[in-house]
Formats: structure tokens, sequence, C-alpha cells
């Protein structure tokens, strides 16, 4: 037996499970589910699988059903139990509470009302594949998941597209096409990208290679499962605001604000937005002249 029973103190504690292998769960973590005083979940049948997977009994304690849908409704029952100083866990489908994760309010209510809240801390998926990937791992954003409608999804792309950092995300297999084509419109072909697929479980896969190239495999390949995209930082063209303005400049003549803007942020591979904001620099300083 890999656990053992201990008085916990009452409180909240954040339990993380694992991503996909049942073994990849810490000692500590057993020990607060087998001694907790009630445990809340976000999906209480892959709870129930766990704990039957390292023989850890219920015992006729609580095992709440804690999601987005009925988060408002479940969570006064769950801050009554710490009232009456009992020791509840949290634990997620998979991976670390809270991150990309209903449990926020619960946490964020439990600190606010004084309780003991705590992290039993173990496997994260943003953290796993950015250890895999390759790509830069001394700064990196997770955006978590990307808004469901296009118009917003590229809106929170182009607000993304120029931050220093490795970016993760979090995705659905059914929408990894429609993201690429997006992240093309808006990062360009040559920024490079992983898609990391399935991890820590059977059918692992780190998919590698620019945007363009991921793009085109996404059209071919239906993937599954759960699914991690992390792209590089942006690519540095060594040119200055003055070198991109002076390019600008000489196009400006010729086309409109916008065809000018594509271009040479196609030529430089640089952010269509961030080239648009310096033609309209260009463009504000020449009216008030």
């Amino acid at each position: 037996m890999n656990y053992h029973y201990e008085k916990l103190k009452s409180g909240l504690y954040l339990v993380a499970t694992p991503l996909g292998s049942a073994r990849d769960i810490t000692l500590r973590a057993l020990d607060v589910l087998n001694s907790c005083d009630a445990i809340v979940a976000e999906d209480t049948r892959s709870m129930r699988k766990l704990l039957n997977i390292h023989n850890i009994s219920i015992n006729g304690r609580p095992l709440f059903s804690y999601n987005d849908f009925n988060g408002d409704r479940v969570r006064p029952k769950i801050l009554s139990l710490l009232s009456s100083n009992k020791a509840v866990a949290y634990a997620s489908d998979a991976g670390m509470p809270l991150i990309a994760d209903p449990g926020y309010q619960l946490s964020k209510q439990a600190a606010e009302r004084g309780f003991y809240v705590t992290s039993v801390p173990g496997a994260s998926a943003c953290l796993t594949a950015l250890s895999l990937s390759g790509l830069p791992t001394d700064r990196f954003f997770f955006e978590g998941f990307l808004p469901v409608s296009t118009e917003k999804r590229r809106e929170k792309l182009k607000e993304l597209a120029q931050i220093p950092s490795t970016l993760i995300f979090y995705e659905s297999p059914k929408r990894l096409l429609k993201v690429f084509n997006d992240l093309v419109a808006i990062m360009g072909e040559n920024r490079r990208a992983v898609i990391a697929r399935e991890l820590t479980k059977k059918f692992e896969q780190i998919i590698s290679g620019t945007l363009g190239e991921l793009h085109a495999f996404t059209q071919k390949e239906n993937l599954k499962g759960e699914l991690v995209v992390l792209l590089d930082r942006p690519l540095s063209t060594g040119l200055t605001d003055t070198e991109v303005k002076a390019e600008l400049s000489v196009v400006l003549d010729k086309m409109s604000l916008k065809d000018a803007s594509n271009l040479v942020a196609a030529a430089h591979s640089l952010s269509k937005r961030y080239v648009y904001s310096l033609a309209l620099s260009i463009r504000d300083d020449s009216e008030e002249r």
C-alpha cells in the first residue's frame, strides 16, 4: 500500500491528478484522498476509477461533482463543509486544479472566508508539453483555451502575437484546424510550433514544425485526444521600427494602408497587426503636418 491515513487540518486541498498514467500521482495526493472528509471532483467517474486503481475506499464519504455547469449550486455545500471544520479534497479531471479548470471560484471564496487552502502539486499538461516541445522554456505565457468564435479568437491571437515568450494553449481536436487557419492568418507560416497530444499516455505524440507545416498536417490528419498547442516566441527580424517605417513609406505611395502593411509583414515574417500600427502612425504624422 502506497499511502497512509493522517489526521488532516480542516480546509481545502487542491489535489493534482495524473494526465494519463495513474502511477503519476504523488504519494501525498494519495494520503490526502485517503484521509479527507469529502472529495470534490470535476469528473466523479474518473475520480472513482483513480481511487479504485489505488485501492482507496470512499467509505461513505461525500463525493461531489463540481464543474462549470453546477458550480454555483454545489459551491455552498462545499463551503458549508469547510465551515464545519472538514478537510475537503478538490481534484480536476486531469492535472493541476484551477489551471483551465472550474475550481477557481471555489478556491477564491474559500480563501476569502478565511479557510485554510493548500496545494498538493503534481502533473500539469502545460508544463509537461513545454518540457517536451523543444521550444524556449525560460519565458512562457499560458493562455488556456482560445475563444470559440473565429472573430474573437483572431482578436485574441492579435493581442498575443508579439509577446516575447513561448505561447501555450489547450485545444480541442474538433477545433484544431480552425485554430491553425487563424494562427497562420495572424502570425504567418514561418513561426515554429508544436502540437503535443495524449501526454503520458500510450499514444503520446510530439509534432513539431512551422505553423505552415502544422497547418498542412492538420488538414490531412484527424488528430484525437487531449491536445496542447505551443508557439515559439516571435521571429526576430533585426529591423527597428524606423527601418520598418522606411519600407512602409516607400509602398504607401503605391497602395492602400492595409495592402502595404500586409506586404511588409509578409516580407519580414512580422505580425500584420504590428506593421499596420506603424503604418497608421505614418499616416497620422502625415496628417498633422
